[in-house]
């Protein structure tokens, strides 16, 4: 029996783990390629969102929620709808009150902040933006079996970029074994062509590609997320996400909490000034309230910081993992962690992070394309 060499093994590895996750890679590529500017895109076409700044303070929580019934319980059927909270934006946008229709699931209706008038509605299940994410996420697939299949197919993809960053090194670094490399033969045939697209803009996004797979993982692994945590904090435990819990047995004469919480949150923050924050209602007897406020102007969440108070008391309580402290207090590595998504989609490095990303997942889409059509031409020689 022939003996393997390393460099053939490492091509066969390349071939046909590249085949087994081929067109999982092109579904998540392309369709991450597709969601990188929702931000951009909704503001374009979502124009019903910009509001004229007034000068008066925005309604609260509980105005706009008392606004928003009329919408929400538009008809005896809608009597089991749940209001979850609202969100505002800056002060030229308008707030979003969400909540779950019993047939349409989690919807958010656009509010002028100012005055509770209704902009529109968004009914996520029947949104572009959603569906392409659910493509992303778990190939519009039953969560629990898509979440899995893009998750392994994922893993297996990083293997396939290591393995063609090593078949992609040359023997000799000299400008004589690098340009053919490194650039595209435009006036070449097809067959070539083809195969400078894979090898060339391969070797371009390979690091790129590497980084938003590796990022992208630890939605899909939890034994990966833990060990990611572990290598970028120098061995710590991560501080997992929990939801905090009201004191039912608690008794209190306090009214109106709701505003009492809105009174006290909003000396605190700047809100309308810089960033959004969302202020959720509890629901059950053991919610508790929960805010959110995200300082950065652009489109990241590194800087999220959730806080919970008792729904009885209004005494703050401990939750939200590594977001319910300040980032600016944050260690190092759950810095890091935080920007973990931000990363992924490229937000970090402002409008250049995410074309950076728009180019590197489009290019990625094209690999298992290009790589099949190289394998078929071989095969066919």
């Amino acid at each position: 029996m022939k003996k393997l060499s390393f460099k053939r093994i490492i091509y066969l590895l390349h071939l046909w783990l590249g085949m087994l996750s081929g067109i999982v890679v092109f579904i998540v590529a392309i369709t991450g390629c597709i969601y990188t500017f929702q931000t951009e895109l909704r503001n374009v076409f979502e124009s019903y969102q910009d509001v004229e700044v007034q000068n008066k303070p925005f309604l609260s929580p509980s105005e706009l929620k008392e606004k928003s019934k009329q919408y929400v319980y538009a008809s005896p059927s809608d009597s089991s709808n749940v209001i979850y909270g609202v969100t505002y934006a800056k002060l030229n946008r308008a707030a979003t009150v969400a909540y779950n229709h019993y047939e349409d699931g989690y919807t958010l209706l656009v509010l002028n902040p100012y005055s509770g008038d209704y902009l529109g509605k968004q009914v996520l299940k029947n949104d572009f933006f959603r569906f392409v994410l659910s493509g992303h996420r778990n190939l519009w697939l039953p969560y629990p079996i898509g979440h899995q299949i893009v998750g392994w197919a994922v893993l297996i993809f990083v293997i396939v970029l290591i393995t063609g960053i090593v078949l992609w090194i040359p023997k000799k670094w000299n400008k004589k074994s690098l340009e053919p490399r490194l650039t595209i033969k435009k006036k070449a045939g097809f067959f070539r062509f083809n195969y400078d697209l894979h090898n060339v803009l391969g070797i371009y996004v390979a690091l790129i590609a590497l980084v938003i797979a590796l990022t992208g993982l630890t939605w899909s692994f939890e034994w990966y997320a833990n060990s990611y945590y572990k290598v970028i904090s120098g061995g710590k435990e991560l501080n997992k996400w929990q939801v905090a819990q009201s004191d039912t047995t608690a008794v209190s004469s306090l009214e109106n909490t709701a505003d009492r919480l809105w009174e006290k949150v909003k000396v605190e923050y700047p809100i309308g000034q810089e960033g959004s924050f969302m202020f959720d209602f509890p629901n059950q007897k053991a919610d508790a309230y929960r805010i959110c406020f995200n300082s950065a102007n652009d489109d990241t969440y590194y800087k999220r910081h959730f806080r919970f108070f008792d729904q009885y008391t209004l005494n703050e309580l401990e939750g939200g993992g590594m977001y319910g402290i300040k980032y600016e207090d944050s260690s190092a590595g759950d810095k890091f962690y935080r920007m973990t998504y931000d990363i992924h989609v490229g937000a970090i490095g402002g409008f250049a992070g995410k074309l950076l990303v728009f180019l590197a997942s489009l290019i990625t889409a094209s690999l298992p394309i290009t790589g099949f059509i190289l394998w078929w031409k071989k095969r066919h020689k």
